[in-house]
């Protein structure tokens, strides 16, 4: 079910004044860090000895000394150590012609897949994976967006400052996508709603996506506040991983709580419409219609 909030303007200019950096936007802020080569090949025998842990797939949303942060579907996030071990894989292009890899590789926004193994210090990463296609855009984003989208720019510059003007923009449309209580996890028809935003979005000149979170009014302020972050969260992960939408095209997600309610939070009916994910398609005044 799609849904145009009469309360698009007010949202866009809280979400902006309140934005939490995360996703795509930490890979934005944070400047990459010097790091020592981490690549090997073949199978390492101090790995070799220690029990397999799971396979995590996501984004790196942080790393710093021998640790990356990876943010996966639900929202949550997972710490992940590498070592002079670790074997860093790039598949298709020319980061997969026999190159050696270095951890300067692992950049913030990048969708990895990572083999871990499970030491007593913790889980460290005996393989990690990623397409060459999103190495790409990943660098694109540490580098300011090399393509230059004029509305990113100012986007970018505007939260920076922490400026809020939403009349620089024109709303050309908002999907939500709805949760069960205490949940950030998506349902089918949420998934299909999501990607069909993004598809009309590709279809619009110059769209970028800004992603907000909600709650309804069960529950305190903090829970809230933290349950509407991981489904925006949530909803940023799934467009960008199974919809292909690209992060340097993504706003700075954020979460609401309870703010701007669709409907009456004294009905179980009115609560089911709150719990949502609003993602709207947004165009830069000074490109639109380009």
């Amino acid at each position: 079910m799609r849904r145009i909030s009469n309360q698009t303007g007010a949202l866009i200019a809280l979400s902006m004044l309140a934005m939490p950096m995360s996703g795509a936007a930490i890979a934005q802020e944070q400047a990459p860090v010097a790091q020592s080569d981490i690549t090997v090949t073949g199978i390492v025998p101090s790995f070799m000895g220690l029990p397999k842990g799971p396979e995590v797939k996501g984004v790196i949303v942080a790393r710093t000394g021998d640790k990356i942060k990876v943010r996966v579907a639900d929202g949550t996030d997972q710490v992940i150590g590498v070592t002079n071990e670790t074997q860093v894989k790039a598949s298709g292009g020319f980061l997969s012609g026999g190159k050696k890899l270095t951890v300067d590789a692992l950049l913030n926004g990048l969708p990895v897949v990572i083999k871990t193994v499970q030491a007593p210090s913790g889980m460290y990463a005996s393989q990690i994976s990623f397409k060459n296609g999103d190495y790409k855009t990943a660098q694109m984003i540490r580098n300011g967006t090399q393509q230059q989208f004029d509305e990113q720019t100012a986007a970018t510059e505007a939260l920076r400052g922490r400026v809020a003007d939403i009349d620089n923009y024109n709303i050309k449309g908002t999907t939500n996508v709805y949760f069960a209580t205490g949940s950030w996890k998506l349902t089918p028809e949420g998934k299909n709603e999501l990607c069909t935003a993004a598809s009309q979005a590709e279809g619009t000149s110059n769209a970028l996506l800004l992603v907000v979170g909600y709650t309804d009014s069960v529950g305190d302020e903090d829970y809230n506040q933290t349950l509407s972050e991981k489904r925006a969260n949530t909803v940023i992960n799934y467009l960008q991983q199974y919809c292909k939408w690209k992060p340097y095209r993504m706003l700075t997600p954020t979460g609401m709580a309870e703010s701007d309610p669709l409907a009456d939070n004294e009905t179980e009916q009115g609560r089911q419409q709150n719990r949502r994910v609003s993602v709207n398609i947004m165009v830069s005044k000074s490109v639109d219609g380009m």
